[in-house]
């Protein structure tokens, strides 16, 4: 009996305070969008695609306001993305730029194999353990770029690849009641900034 509670006792705590190693069985994949801080989007649609599997509307939708590199970043909000695609459609709308944006991105065929990877990672108390990288972040820029980072926590985030978006056709009108809140809160900004299209 004690050796029974010996082994839950070590298993408990192993779990608790994370491995050094992963078995690596991939647990899930999540699909996350991001923008830089002050330049906030409206993601109108995100389509993923599986070829021959499943195609379907992504975990993803509507205000994108966070966040870019740095202390806060990549990240964004998003959800669970199985089964895990080749492709990426994305239309959106630029705040600050009032401008509308659609993406095609073609995943690179090893990425899940990449994400897959043990990585470095921190718990709270610090302690190190290896996860993989199963969040795909997408972050939209002004200039209509698309950044794509994998991670699991800022400290492992990797660029893997930038996609130019074209400018499609919209009407603004669509988002002025959005428009006027954004820019009594960010307009000051923008004036004194300006929008970079560049260096994203």
């Amino acid at each position: 009996m004690r050796i029974l509670v010996a082994i839950v006792t070590f298993m408990t705590a192993t779990l608790l305070t994370g491995c050094v190693s992963w078995s690596g069985e991939k647990k899930h994949w999540d699909l996350t969008v991001a923008a830089p801080e002050r330049y906030h989007m409206w993601l109108i649609d995100a389509h993923l695609e599986k070829s021959g599997v499943r195609s379907w509307r992504g975990p993803v939708g509507g205000g994108v306001e966070c966040c870019w590199k740095g202390d806060d970043g990549p990240f964004g909000s998003g959800g669970s993305m199985e089964p895990f695609p080749n492709l990426i459609a994305l239309h959106w709308f630029s705040f600050a730029e009032q401008k509308y944006y659609s993406a095609f991105i073609r995943v690179p065929p090893d990425l899940e194999e990449r994400m897959a990877e043990p990585a470095l990672t921190y718990t709270q108390k610090g302690d190190e353990r290896y996860l993989p990288r199963y969040n795909l972040v997408l972050g939209l820029a002004p200039g209509g770029e698309v950044v794509v980072w994998i991670m699991s926590q800022f400290s492992n985030a990797v660029e893997v690849l930038r996609v130019p978006a074209k400018e499609v056709p919209g009407d603004p009108a669509d988002f002025a009641g959005l428009t006027k809140a954004y820019l009594e809160e960010h307009g000051a900004y923008l004036k004194e900034h300006g929008v970079p299209l560049e260096g994203w």
